[in-house]
């Protein structure tokens, strides 16, 4: 600005106008040198980018075609795999099939076997025997037992499986005793987790038997505590002998035989047959009655006596004999016999059985002299002579009166009362006291003398197949009133089912071993062909 003094004001405008032109000058030259710069570079970087992307094409290109080869050896390798895979199912197939084939033909075989082995045991008179593991239960700890500490949490150890339907396998290493490991062989083996349904099914073929004119006896053996009373009758009711009726799953033997029974009797013509019921037990070696009634109708036990007759034949004179016309009227029977029955709280069972019960079904089939009852050619006049049999000829047999007493009988009423004909058979349902170790079970008193009976009486039971399994000359039936009552069962004259209950902890193991010992005994016994009742031969009327 100094070089400005003085000068006018025209000078000062041409001045800034030449500084101006130089300013612009000067930038345009900047302009133009940094648009070459630009320039330049921008066609550095576009040859820069233009060979990166030509390598990344080729890279693209080479990694593309080896994910391709490999896409095609997976795919490759897939459709092998499928074939294999579709090789593989064809052969599982016809392994399913082959596994089915054999299985179904094993099934077969299985049951041709099991037939034939019931066809030997029908011609020798063998007992059938079937063994039935209880589960482990609460009380099978040791509580309440003088045992040291570290052996009671061995009382609760399984020592009896089931290896299959038909074996028992004991295993047991008990300290200061030598191991056992031993199987035993039976016509059918339950396992703690097969239900009352499987039980019964084995048991339902016999039944028909009845009606087929064969004496039935169906017994359950074991120590106290293994399930014998549960398996024949049911659980029982809490505080109550009796049985409970309401859960039809949880039914035993008892129960079922009898509604099976009855099942088959209504197949048949209207009439034929009718039923009686019998209930006693064995306490102290004496017959008890748990059927007979006082002078006001009230149930109570009554003492009787059992004698053979001249034919070789067990009967307890005056017993008393209820006729049923179905399963409902028999169960209020077995029930009201029940509460009658003896039991005692022990270390083992809190109702332990003292008795031995003996349900007896008696089957009195109908049939005619010439004719029979089925061969009428009047249908409807064999109907009508049915039933007034019915009415006429059993009602004698139940009311028990003299024929002095009863009313008149029609002239019908008396020619088919003297062609009729009576064959009776009979179910035995024993539902035997428990062998009982009394160290075990700790009882005193009247209680240890009853255990003494018990395992007496069951002592005599061994006796007598014993006996039998031997073919002595002599049998000891009167050793024992139980044997005695069931000579005719345990002798020949019926198809005789034991049903084995044994406990699984190592805590019962003795017991279980005589219990196991005694069914095996048991099916050794031939006792001959099972008698049959023969009906007369039908013949066609005149």
């Amino acid at each position: 600005y100094q070089g400005l003094a003085g000068r006018s004001t025209n000078q000062v405008l041409q001045l800034y106008a030449a500084r101006g032109q130089q300013m612009k000058l000067q930038r345009s030259s900047v302009v133009t040198q940094l648009h070459g710069a630009i320039k330049k570079r921008l066609k550095q970087d576009l040859k820069s980018l233009r060979s990166f992307a030509l390598e990344l094409s080729k890279d693209f290109k080479r990694q593309s075609k080896a994910c391709l080869y490999q896409v095609l050896a997976t795919l490759h390798g897939i459709q092998l795999q499928n074939e294999a895979m579709r090789m593989f199912q064809i052969k599982a197939f016809d392994l399913e099939q082959c596994l089915q084939e054999v299985t179904e033909r094993y099934e077969k075989e299985k049951q041709k076997r099991k037939a034939l082995h019931n066809s030997l045991v029908e011609l020798r008179g063998n007992i059938r025997v079937h063994c039935r593991i209880r589960p482990l239960l609460p009380f099978d700890d040791a509580s309440g037992h003088s045992v040291s500490q570290d052996r009671q949490g061995n009382f609760s150890e399984k020592v009896a499986y089931a290896a299959d339907d038909e074996t028992v396998f004991v295993k047991c290493s008990r300290p200061g005793h030598a191991s056992v490991s031993k199987n035993f062989q039976f016509e059918r083996v339950y396992n703690d987790l097969e239900s009352q349904d499987a039980v019964f099914a084995d048991v339902a073929p016999l039944l028909t038997s009845l009606l087929d004119g064969y004496n039935v006896c169906i017994m359950a053996y074991g120590q106290t505590g293994s399930g014998k009373t549960y398996t024949m009758l049911g659980p029982q009711l809490e505080g109550n002998l009796a049985f409970s009726i309401e859960e039809e799953s949880e039914l035993g033997i008892i129960p079922r035989a009898t509604q099976e029974v009855f099942r088959l009797i209504s197949e048949k013509p209207p009439g034929s047959y009718w039923v009686e019921v019998s209930v006693v037990e064995v306490y102290n070696n004496e017959i008890f009655d748990l059927l007979a009634k006082d002078s006001y109708g009230k149930v109570f036990g009554v003492k009787r006596d059992v004698v053979t007759t001249r034919e070789g034949k067990s009967d307890v004179p005056l017993l008393t004999h209820e006729t049923v016309g179905n399963s409902s009227e028999f169960l209020h029977l077995v029930n009201k016999g029940l509460q009658l029955r003896v039991t005692h709280p022990t270390l083992v069972h809190a109702h332990s059985s003292r008795s031995h019960l003996v349900v007896t079904l008696t089957i009195t089939t109908v049939v005619f002299g010439d004719n029979f009852g089925t061969l009428w050619e009047d249908e409807q006049t064999s109907q009508r002579l049915n039933k007034e049999a019915s009415c006429t000829f059993p009602q004698k047999m139940r009311d028990n009166k003299s024929t002095s007493s009863s009313r008149a009988s029609s002239p019908v009423q008396l020619e088919a009362a003297e062609k009729m004909k009576q064959i009776k058979t009979r179910l035995q349902l024993v539902d035997l006291a428990g062998s009982e170790c009394v160290g075990m079970s700790g009882v005193t008193g009247a209680a240890l003398r009853e255990a003494s009976f018990i395992n007496r009486s069951l002592s005599a039971l061994a006796d007598v197949l014993g006996a039998i399994a031997e073919q002595r000359a002599h049998v000891p039936y009167r050793n024992s009133k139980l044997t005695h009552l069931l000579q005719d069962s345990i002798g020949g004259d019926a198809k005789l089912l034991v049903m084995l209950c044994i406990s699984p902890g190592q805590k019962y193991f003795t017991e279980s071993m005589q219990s196991l010992g005694f069914g095996t005994r048991a099916r050794q016994v031939q006792r001959g062909q099972v008698k049959k009742k023969n009906f007369p031969v039908l013949s066609k009327g005149k």
